[in-house]
């Protein structure tokens, strides 16, 4: 994509807006100079700071949003919320004037917000939350983490597809292989929700891709490129994920400090755990997607810092210069014909029940989505 774009920004979003997100911006602007950002947010608070980062200053335009939205403000309190800086940065790109935008905000508001202003791409049911994790194998994208607590084999088919084309723009992978999450890898494992959703794989253009059945030890493994399940086992997932390295971290330190003779061989094994600290280093998987809007939207962790925030910049950049959604709904073309094929109890739309993500209210687990504050 070579012609300029633009990036909205929700400026006021996140533990230290709106300091570390011009900071971030900032950064983003030196990787990118094709790109401009509108930035959303407070005049009087975002002026000084572009006067003093000049390189951002000199791509970034101010609109004015005097709100902002609480990081516990439920989604119905959002929707009303006509004047917060990311209802105007999501306006931004429902009006045409940005490609994606990027916030560090409210998950459930951007969530609620995105998918009722911007809609879902036409074949989609519901859009998905992804972001790449580490694996022994190099880079993984999960999802859903956490947008949609139950799904249909519909809705799991579709992820697939978003996953595919999500591995292909920012992995840069050409065919990336793709995995259901399941309680085993035999295919009579798993409720029949699972079992439909990878006899429709089997009939689909990515069927050469589809790994089937991946059990939760082959996330970390990195057995295929890309995980599929519901937002509740990947929020779940995810989580705990985050809280085995974090363990594994408190107890390289307490093993490292129990001694003489440990300290000695802490400074022996230190060029190896500096760089496994760069590699597990969150700022470089910071960036929560979500696909299947019309836009791309991503959600950065609210408490990151500026470089963290860059790279959520990073992926929005990388998702509109690729041309995510042009590419996606030509997958979704071929697509069409297999689902219409199916059973419509395979595949029917789903109506939302009392533990899912509705139009105006926030899943619990939507509330500790990637970067969710």
């Amino acid at each position: 994509m070579n012609e300029p774009y633009t990036l909205a920004v929700d400026a006021m979003g996140g533990d230290h807006a709106p300091a570390t997100v011009v900071e971030g911006v900032a950064i983003a602007a030196e990787r990118h100079p094709g790109a401009r950002f509108l930035l959303a947010g407070d005049e009087a608070r975002l002026n000084p700071l572009l006067e003093r980062l000049k390189r951002a200053g000199a791509c970034c335009t101010v609109r004015h949003a005097p709100d902002v939205i609480p990081n516990d403000a439920k989604a119905a309190v959002a929707l009303r919320m006509r004047q917060a800086s990311m209802r105007v940065a999501i306006d931004a790109v429902a009006a045409g004037e940005a490609q994606g935008v990027v916030s560090a905000g409210n998950s459930g508001a951007l969530l609620a917000l995105s998918k009722i202003v911007m809609k879902t791409l036409p074949g989609i049911d519901r859009p998905a939350m992804a972001a790449i994790m580490p694996s022994g194998r190099g880079d993984v994208v999960m999802l859903d983490l956490g947008a949609n607590l139950a799904c249909d084999a519909r809705n799991l088919v579709e992820f697939c597809l978003l996953g595919d084309m999500f591995a292909r723009t920012v992995l840069g992978l050409p065919a990336p292989s793709v995995g259901l999450l399941n309680v085993g890898s035999e295919e009579l494992k798993g409720d029949e929700c699972l079992r439909q959703a990878a006899d429709i794989l089997r009939r689909t253009h990515i069927a050469p891709q589809f790994y089937g059945f991946v059990e939760g030890h082959d996330i970390a493994a990195g057995t295929v490129d890309v995980v599929v399940t519901d937002g509740f086992t990947g929020n779940v997932a995810l989580k705990t994920g985050e809280g085995a390295l974090k363990l594994v971290g408190e107890l390289l330190k307490q093993i490292f400090s129990s001694s003489l003779s440990a300290k000695l061989g802490y400074l022996l094994a230190r060029p190896g755990l500096d760089q496994m600290k760069i590699w597990l280093d969150p700022s470089r998987y910071n960036g929560a997607v979500l696909l299947g809007l019309n836009g791309m939207v991503v959600k950065s962790h609210g408490g990151t810092d500026a470089a963290g925030f860059a790279h959520a910049m990073d992926v929005a950049v990388d998702m509109v210069t690729h041309r995510f959604n042009e590419r996606l709904r030509e997958g979704l073309g071929r697509l069409v014909g297999v689902m219409a094929e199916a059973r419509p109890n395979e595949v029917g739309p789903n109506e939302v029940g009392p533990n899912e993500v509705g139009p105006n209210e926030v899943g619990p687990a939507l509330k500790n989505a990637p970067g969710g504050n």
